[in-house]
């Protein structure tokens, strides 16, 4: 297919893909006359790749730049192109220098011990793992240093979600296809978790509180 025709089924503006050729974001038509490139399905399927990991990852464009270039190097393992495209989801937490203090560095405590009993294959570097300690050093800052004894519990739901977007990544053959549910199960599937724990609280909330019942 020629250009347009590439941005007409993929939805991306023919400058756009021009700019991610340039950039190396997407790999160059082959020539079939001086000024005419032939585009194929991978160019589309790339193409989408890249928009789901813009649009729905919120990723920059040298984030994704790296994300593909695990995907396209074949000599990686599929842990590590998953393990990339993750960390990249996950926005870097700037620097405000509050490591050093004391909430902090116990959370991070609390973290590892955490990843340690339940035998999790995590590195202590995680940016997931930072992100936990540090909602746990707000939690105790705000007074409630308590929730750290739900930890496991949450941990315990945590589990079987994450088997079951793995279950899904699974049945995605092609290292594009797992990219893309990498993406999905990061970022809509939190989303979706997040929206079902709300509703489970209201429904929690209304048996509890029965006189409050119907209001939420």
């Amino acid at each position: 297919m020629r250009i347009g025709e590439l941005s007409r089924r993929s939805g991306v503006p023919v400058p756009t893909i021009k700019y991610y050729v340039r950039e190396g974001l997407l790999p160059a038509g082959e020539l079939t006359s001086p000024n005419q490139a032939h585009y194929g399905d991978g160019h589309e399927r790339r193409l989408r790749l890249i928009r789901a990991l813009l649009d729905v990852g919120g990723m920059s464009l040298s984030a994704i730049a790296e994300v593909l270039e695990a995907v396209d190097d074949p000599g990686q393992p599929v842990h590590m192109v998953l393990g990339t495209a993750a960390r990249r989801i996950i926005p870097e937490e700037p620097e405000t220098g509050e490591e050093s203090e004391p909430e902090v560095a116990e959370a991070r405590e609390e973290v590892a011990a955490l990843v340690s009993r339940r035998g999790w294959q995590v590195n202590a570097d995680n940016p997931a793992a930072r992100s936990l300690a540090e909602v746990l050093a707000a939690l105790r800052r705000a007074g409630h240093g308590a929730f750290v004894e739900l930890l496991d519990a949450y941990a315990d739901a945590a589990e079987p979600v994450a088997r079951m977007d793995l279950d899904y990544v699974r049945r995605r053959v092609a290292r594009e296809d797992l990219v893309e549910s990498v993406v999905v199960g990061t970022v809509l599937g939190e989303a979706m978790f997040g929206a079902l724990r709300r509703l489970a609280h209201v429904d929690a909330s209304a048996r509890a509180y029965p006189d409050g019942a119907g209001e939420g």
